[in-house]
């Protein structure tokens, strides 16, 4: 049996077990910590800083830092929502996101985040980089404009599917996701992978399904984002 660990979150105590992420034991307890390269199934990557929480004071990603006895963290607080709130809002000026015109409109995690923190316009400007967009493959595509580098689909790819399809190449504002062939068509993607399934916005999508599901009946169009994690957490004074 794994052993209790004990700590603090926003003042009310948290009990996970050995070995879990804050961010992993804080689900488990109904508190929800936003993220968006972390997919539950992959290896936690810490990339997107999204799920920065302040434990003892200090900034650290809860996907990837371990619980401990005692330790204290930061979640709901005016700092780290603020601190939150900047990624979210450069994630959208550093691509080009037209909400209106995107097909993950209403399914898309960094969509419904804006959404959740209150972001109607960024306050950063608009960087509108050139990117490209591979319809090369008979059932998905790929629209750079929307990646976000989260990495879900290079981690899907190699530990579910069993294939390296998709990697990151370049550096800073260079970095970009490719495939390992001249084309996503000369790949052995399939659009039965995990991989295809792993991007949180509009940059991975399939082919001949789109509005499938209207706008206003998708996952986020009712409900926030984070809304299931926190169904669990019981109720005050119960």
């Amino acid at each position: 049996m794994s052993q209790s660990v004990m700590f603090m979150i926003d003042g009310v105590q948290v009990e996970g077990r050995a070995g879990q992420s804050i961010l992993e034991a804080a689900g488990e307890a109904g508190v929800y910590i936003p993220r968006l390269c972390y997919k539950e199934g992959l290896s936690p990557h810490g990339s997107c800083r999204v799920c920065t929480v302040m434990v003892n004071g200090r900034p650290m990603s809860a996907c990837t830092s371990p619980i401990s006895l005692g330790m204290i963290v930061e979640n709901d607080s005016p700092r780290v929502a603020q601190l939150r709130r900047d990624l979210i809002e450069m994630l959208f000026v550093a691509g080009n996101h037209f909400c209106m015109f995107c097909e993950k409109s209403g399914d898309c995690e960094l969509q419904a985040l804006a959404y959740r923190f209150g972001i109607t316009a960024p306050k950063y400007p608009y960087m509108f980089p050139k990117r490209e967009v591979d319809a090369s493959h008979p059932d998905i595509f790929i629209d750079r404009n929307r990646c976000i580098l989260c990495g879900r689909c290079v981690r899907a790819s190699k530990e579910l599917d069993g294939k390296n399809v998709f990697q990151f190449v370049g550096r800073s504002a260079e970095k970009r996701i490719a495939v390992n062939g001249e084309a996503l068509a000369d790949t052995d993607a399939a659009v039965t992978d995990a991989a295809a399934d792993a991007c949180p916005v509009g940059a991975i999508l399939k082919k001949g399904v789109g509005y499938v599901v209207p706008v206003g009946k998708r996952e986020y169009d009712d409900k926030p984002i984070g809304s299931d994690i926190e169904a669990k957490r019981p109720a005050a004074g119960s």
